[in-house]
């Protein structure tokens, strides 16, 4: 009997043991292992602060600071802590309705209740002063210190680009950011963030029950310093872009303009312009729809995104290439003959520096025939194949048909359409199509497309004779002065020198010798090297011009589009860039009453399109 009664004891006690046993290993998984009650209770009397560093300043290529920074708040929630609220108090210390906060609070408790998160975020240090001594009296809620970008000069929206906060692409492409972090979003902004953001730092705080920093976590053992990011040094010259700016005021186009040895762009504007400071602080998101929404696209930067017929400007490229293939040689003439294409009244043109100077259509029509119809087979179907092939060869190393790898978001850069076989056998098929076919290429029309980047590297092309530095934004960046090598190769065009010399002297003539199509572009004392064009649209034309200055030593390369303005090259986009070239090279516009007609008039077409315009489109 004992022994029945020993065995169940120790049945009991056994039972106790295994139960303990599990009680102990519990608890110490809860203490030992398990994060969730370890942090939950950290969170009680710690506080981690992320430290966010300066942001790189931005200068132009004087020195002259373009973008800095000034000192904001935001104003972090933790819902767990969330205690005692004076909910009316706390909403009119901030101005703010109670719908608002509880719309506020309810996403930080999504986020998560015992995770720090912003619940108001950019406020001024002028809003900071009016409720700092109160913040003891909200538990749960404390400040965190960040930089807001600031832009000394109203300039360069589309270029120095806008900082703004990451969104879920971000978060799942990099892991260096956290929710509320800001990251670059365009421009130079974004294409070096990595350059300017810097690392961020961290301080673990102990707070008391108030909700109140009272002194750092283990003498600061575990905090790290946040490491300012580095400065850039642009390229741009801030006062000629922003005389470009005030230039293409009340117009829709663009400007960019090169240094020629370079690669260098000293001014990139696209038109119409806005304030880069309408996109920073809490009112960025209500200024951005507003941008977006305008139909002259002001946030569209046209010097890259914008892909034009390039008019008679391409007749440059179009006579080195056909030089340097002899089909014609510098003292080729043809007949103005208005049979085979159309053109306005001029002598014939008896050489290339003459057909330059006047702009004569048919005679580029004939130089373009040469070069696709080059004679090699019987059929011209093939031989058009063969001719097309090579022009287009000849027009890549140019840098056309391609994106320009500016240090600019590449995936706002288009590439224009320099037309291949395949495109015309897709379009009318295979030996289907000859020179007949396509002869609107020759005069810059056609399937022929270009991005204004392009036309201000035709004009460095020509004024460096014969080669080309890809354009670029920054000259060199962070505290060793570090630059990007691939901005320092020559791109060789392969069309031999003496060539571009004939260039040289037929853009000459078109600004300073009579019949030639852009005199307004003259400057005393400057020789200016030009060449107009006029690109056929829907609507009114856009006038185009393309020149370099001075002719043997040049110090700048230009491409001006001023969109829908009915009068040529040489009526809008040729005085502009005359105006530029004489401040940039000389310092001031002496020509004042020239300087206020073309900063007040509109020439641009009204937008939307008109009636006409659009049965025209139809057809």
């Amino acid at each position: 009997m004992s022994d029945k009664f020993s065995d169940r004891g120790r049945v009991v006690r056994l039972i106790f043991i295994i139960v303990g046993a599990l009680f102990i290993g519990r608890l110490a998984m809860l203490q030992l292992f398990d994060p969730k009650y370890r942090d939950l209770a950290k969170r009680q009397s710690l506080r981690n602060v992320t430290q966010y560093p300066a942001r790189g300043f931005i200068y132009d290529r004087h020195g002259e600071l373009l973008v800095h920074n000034e000192a904001v708040y935001d104003l972090m929630v933790i819902p767990r802590m969330v205690k005692d609220l004076d909910t009316a108090y706390f909403c009119r210390c901030l101005g703010m309705e109670r719908e608002d906060f509880e719309q506020r609070m309810e996403k930080a408790r999504k986020y998560s209740p015992y995770s720090a998160s912003i619940f108001m975020k950019q406020i001024s240090k002028q809003e900071y002063a009016k409720f700092e001594n109160k913040m003891f009296r909200f538990k749960g809620f404390y400040i965190s210190q960040r930089t807001l970008r600031i832009y000394d000069r109203p300039i360069a929206a589309q270029v120095l680009g806008y900082v703004g906060e990451v969104d879920q692409s971000d978060l799942d492409r990099d892991p260096y950011y956290k929710r509320g972090d800001y990251i670059g979003k365009s421009g130079l902004e974004k294409s070096y963030e990595e350059v300017l953001r810097g690392v961020k730092g961290q301080r673990l705080m102990h707070v008391d029950v108030h909700n109140r920093e009272i002194g750092p976590y283990a003498n600061g053992m575990y905090d790290t310093l946040p490491v300012e990011g580095w400065n850039l040094h642009t390229t741009i010259d801030a006062d000629l872009q922003q005389y470009a700016e005030e230039l293409m005021a009340n117009k829709r186009g663009c400007v960019v303009a090169l240094e020629p040895s370079t690669g260098e762009v000293l001014a990139m504007v696209s038109a119409p312009c806005y304030d880069p400071n309408l996109l920073v602080g809490r009112i960025r998101g209500e200024n951005y729809k507003k941008l977006n929404a305008d139909i002259a696209k002001p946030m569209l930067n046209r010097a890259l995104m914008g892909q034009y017929p390039p008019g008679s400007i391409f007749k440059i490229a179009q006579s080195m290439v056909a030089l340097d293939l002899g089909v014609i040689t510098p003292g080729s003439g043809f007949a103005c003959d208005k049979s085979l294409v159309g053109c306005h009244n001029h002598p014939s043109a008896t050489c290339v520096r003459e057909a330059i100077k006047m702009s004569c259509n048919p005679y580029f029509y004939q130089v373009y025939r040469r070069v696709v119809q080059q004679g090699k087979y019987k059929s011209i179907y093939k031989d058009a194949q063969y001719g097309l092939t090579v022009w287009r060869e000849y027009m890549l190393r140019f840098g056309f048909g391609q994106k320009l790898p500016i240090d600019l978001p590449m995936s706002g850069v288009q590439k224009g359409n320099i037309p291949d076989t395949a495109y015309y056998n897709r379009w009318y098929g295979k030996e289907r199509w000859a020179f007949s076919t396509i002869y609107s290429n020759s005069i810059g029309q056609g399937e022929v497309t270009v991005v204004p980047i392009q036309m201000a590297n035709l004009a460095a092309i020509v004024a460096n004779r014969g080669w080309y530095i890809t354009p670029h934004m920054v000259r060199f960046y962070g505290p060793d002065s570090l630059r990007n090598e691939e901005y320092t190769v020559r791109h060789e065009t392969g069309v031999k020198r003496e060539y571009f010399d004939i260039a040289a002297d037929g853009m000459y003539d078109v600004v300073h010798v009579a019949g030639g199509t852009a005199r307004r572009a003259r400057v005393d004392g400057l020789d200016v090297c030009g060449k107009t064009g006029t690109a056929e649209n829907y609507g009114n034309d856009h006038s185009v011009f393309i020149c370099f200055a001075p002719k043997n030593d040049p110090k700048i390369a230009m491409a001006v589009y001023v969109e829908n303005a009915q009068g040529g090259g040489g009526t809008w986009a040729a005085p502009i860039a005359g105006l530029l070239a004489e401040k940039y090279l000389n310092g001031e516009v002496k020509r004042k009453d020239v300087e206020k007609m073309y900063r007040e008039v509109e020439p641009c077409q009204k937008l939307p399109l008109t009636r006409r315009v659009k049965k025209a489109r139809k057809r």
